[in-house]
């Protein structure tokens, strides 16, 4: 399998991220076959979620400091019932094609697990890493992170705070292409140029060049708890190389360039690394 999108990898996860979506809310309750151990949903403080039936096992989590933001709490509650739905909806299908076709049906599974990457006064950034499986050699996993705007109520995409991706890329993108080339050269060895040419693989190959951002999951960072001050960049497998290969995070410090791509509203939301 070549280079797929992170959208198209995780098709079924990610359709259950956006907070616009009009969906309405399905029920988290388990099928007499199931067994099943989910909290129920707490007026505050952190959020686990683990269900297992005949089809699926399905698992959603949150931190404390998500969970007691009731609006946020909400949202992040309506994507896991989402997300469940189209679980169980996709695993009865695959298990009626299994009985059709004569083979064996594997459990499909889908896992999201929120994270706090950062807490300032106004923002609450979070990063998530979801997990599927839907047959076949094995399954995916991805990333997925949100900003949730403490005054505005509303939750931000990293992107929304910039200008624009392409400015900010043209400040980082080759200080993350480095990056990334020097893992790779780790991860492949010294001999990954000559097992290349023997495999036919070209040097312009997509597993060989840089990533654009918009391939990317970016994370909002702070040292200090106050500004915004660091940059996570995470990219899933398929991306920058064959599965195998598994998925890369960097690190990238806010500077004055950086800070000169940011939106004028949300520049007091960012400082300078030291």
């Amino acid at each position: 399998m070549r280079k797929v999108s992170p959208a198209l990898a995780l098709v079924l996860l990610l359709a259950a991220c956006d907070p616009t979506d009009p969906q309405p809310q399905a029920s988290s309750t388990p099928t007499p076959s199931a067994s099943a151990s989910a909290s129920a949903a707490p007026a505050s403080g952190a959020r686990s979620v683990e269900e297992e039936t005949d089809d699926f096992l399905f698992a959603y989590a949150y931190p404390a400091q998500a969970g007691n933001i009731a609006p946020l709490a909400r949202l992040l509650d309506s994507r896991a019932d989402r997300l469940r739905a189209q679980l169980a909806e996709q695993s009865a299908q695959g298990r009626a094609d299994a009985r059709s076709n004569g083979f064996p049906f594997n459990k499909y599974s889908s896992s999201v697990t929120w994270e706090v990457v950062a807490e300032t006064p106004d923002y609450l950034s979070l990063s998530a890493e979801l997990t599927s499986y839907t047959g076949g050699a094995h399954g995916n996993y991805g990333f997925d992170s949100l900003v949730w705007d403490k005054q505005g109520e509303r939750v931000l995409q990293v992107g929304e705070f910039f200008t624009s991706l392409a400015a900010l890329e043209e400040v980082v993108g080759e200080d993350l292409c480095d990056l990334l080339n020097a893992e790779r050269a780790k991860r492949r060895g010294p001999d990954a140029a000559e097992n290349q040419a023997i495999a036919g693989i070209e040097p312009d190959d997509p597993f060989n060049q840089c990533v654009p951002l918009s391939d990317t999951t970016l994370l909002l960072g702070s040292t200090n708890g106050s500004k915004f001050n660091r940059i996570g960049v995470q990219i899933g497998p398929y991306v920058a190389g064959p599965y195998a290969e598994g998925s890369w995070e960097f690190t990238l410090p806010v500077t004055a360039e950086v800070l000169a791509t940011v939106a004028p509203e949300f520049r007091d939301a960012f400082a300078a690394r030291n």
